[in-house]
């Protein structure tokens, strides 16, 4: 089953009037990435990977053509790095995402796009329900959860152990 990262943008609160906005992003090989990767950026409006991918084609081709390297080996590195563009077609997509200030919501398993949607979609309204929705509480941007909050049970550390130490020895300086 294909995996999806499901993102958001950071502008609008992940809330139910944002739902439309969400991006499904499909990890895997794109083939069409792969087999026409100018349409497929342009497709994506992937513009920064589009101008680094002519870019570096361009330079390839005249350092290849510079070196006396021939056809058949040219045309070697051009489907190699057609392969290289389909198996990276999807991180290209979370950089970009990433860089526009959206932020990764979930991962999300499902057979096609729309089955991931509605897993994702039924999970997600079933935790928009809860009376205490803290969304960013699982923000892997922001600080630990130590700090002492009276109303957070995990803001208190665990008990120590009555002898005051942790581990297989029983006392400082016991036998084995």
């Amino acid at each position: 089953m294909p995996v999806y990262t499901v993102h958001a943008p950071v502008a609008h609160a992940a809330d139910l009037s944002a739902a439309d906005k969400f991006v499904f992003v499909r990890d895997g090989f794109h083939f069409w990435a792969a087999a026409i990767s100018v349409i497929w950026l342009i497709w994506h409006r992937l513009w920064l990977v589009l101008i680094g991918w002519v870019a570096f084609t361009i330079a390839l081709q005249f350092g290849m053509a510079a070196l006396g390297v021939g056809r058949n080996a040219m045309l070697v590195v051009d489907l190699l790095i057609a392969v290289l563009m389909g198996f990276e077609a999807a991180s290209l997509q979370r950089w970009t995402l990433s860089r526009r200030k959206w932020r990764q919501v979930d991962i999300v398993v499902g057979d096609d796009t729309e089955s991931a949607e509605r897993r994702f979609f039924d999970r997600w309204t079933a935790r928009q329900r809860g009376f205490a929705n803290d969304q960013y509480a699982v923000d892997r941007g922001g600080p630990p959860p130590t700090r002492h909050v009276p109303s957070q049970s995990f803001s208190k550390p665990p008990p120590v152990p009555q002898g005051g130490i942790i581990g297989l020895f029983p006392e400082p300086g016991g036998s084995r």
